[in-house]
């Protein structure tokens, strides 16, 4: 059975970002020590009156964020790393520690729990994040993971999503959809699967996309790299969701438009391959896909010439005054307005 949140005066949701900023209306900071709190990638304390300290919470349920058919207990464990430390990254700060709590049915062996914890050692080894806790306790079904991270970053070097401004780049790492493009393969072979248990999946060729859904890489160099090149963001703002939503996220904090191009959003052979297996345009794969776990983000334009000749993110747009809209220009030059993805328009409780 699935409930809305509902408005308490009336049957229309709120969806998930506004209930957020409905909680957010309501609360109070009572400590000198927050700096900043509901509304970014991660919160923001000063508890020691030099670096700031960054924190993010992130829960991922089975059925909802992950399903065991096809998700290797492993590649859990690290994707749920990845998709910690990017919200770190998403502030221009340096992910540091991290707690890892299971709710877990009895059905769920004590050596599944350690693939797991397999799983998160060798992200925390390659984002160089120390393991410092977490909790384990029963569930009545399935698995539930509730993970937390800190960071650091001084407080010049913080990047928001609300710095944006007109004639800012708007940038972004890596390539986009591959991810979703994965889902769509495995919920595929999943589908025959239960039709005919006797059928064996068919994943040869498909490394790329399975790897984008299964075991995302963040970004972790993009920090250093800008830094290099002494240029900072004015906003950023990290790809949980598909590219459209977190385009208007970004936007909206800002108050700012932006138009992007069609041609520019960055697409891999493979995800382009898959995609037309499965008869889909892979920009839209990209434009509401989600779990690239990519960062997305703003430099003035008079950093063009430092950053041109990259190879670890494209320029697909750039931003301009709120009521000149937020938009893509496709390749046949036609102007469409940008939409939130369809898995961020409602934020439903499943029961």
């Amino acid at each position: 059975m699935k409930e809305e949140l509902q408005n308490e005066n009336t049957s229309i949701p709120y969806g998930k970002n506004g209930l957020v900023k409905k909680i957010q209306e309501k609360n109070v900071k009572y400590n000198s020590q927050t700096i900043f709190g509901i509304g970014d990638d991660a919160s923001i304390s000063d508890f020691s009156g030099g670096k700031k300290t960054l924190l993010r919470s992130l829960i991922f349920a089975e059925g909802i964020h992950f399903d065991l058919t096809y998700t290797p207990l492993k590649h859990l464990g690290y994707k749920v790393v990845t998709a910690a430390v990017t919200s770190i990254y998403a502030m221009n700060a340096k992910p540091l520690q991290i707690t890892v709590s299971l709710a877990v049915s009895n059905k769920v062996m004590q050596a599944h729990i350690l693939e797991f914890f397999d799983g998160v050692h060798a992200a925390c080894k390659n984002y160089k994040v120390d393991l410092i806790g977490g909790d384990l306790t029963t569930s009545r079904k399935g698995i539930t993971i509730a993970v937390t991270v800190t960071g650091e970053a001084d407080d010049e070097e913080i990047v928001y999503r609300s710095g944006a401004k007109p004639t800012d780049l708007l940038c972004v790492t890596g390539d986009l959809g591959g991810a979703y493009l994965g889902l769509q393969l495995l919920e595929r072979e999943k589908a025959l699967f239960n039709l005919n248990p006797e059928t064996q999946p068919q994943l040869s060729g498909y490394d790329y996309v399975l790897k984008r859904q299964l075991k995302p890489e963040s970004p972790k160099e993009l920090t250093d790299y800008l830094k290099k090149k002494e240029v900072k963001p004015t906003s950023m703002i990290s790809l949980s969701s598909g590219l459209a939503s977190e385009i208007i996220n970004l936007c909206n904090a800002s108050n700012m438009g932006c138009e992007i191009f069609q041609e520019r959003i960055p697409v891999a052979p493979d995800t382009e391959k898959m995609a037309k297996e499965f008869n889909i345009d892979p920009v839209i794969a990209a434009l509401n896909g989600g779990e690239d776990y990519e960062l997305l983000f703003t430099i003035e334009l008079k950093n063009y010439e430092k950053i041109k000749n990259n190879d670890m993110f494209s320029i697909i747009g750039s931003i301009n005054a709120v009521d000149k809209g937020r938009n893509i220009v496709m390749k046949d030059g036609s102007i469409i307005t940008l939409e939130p993805s369809i898995n961020n328009q409602t934020f439903q409780n499943v029961q």
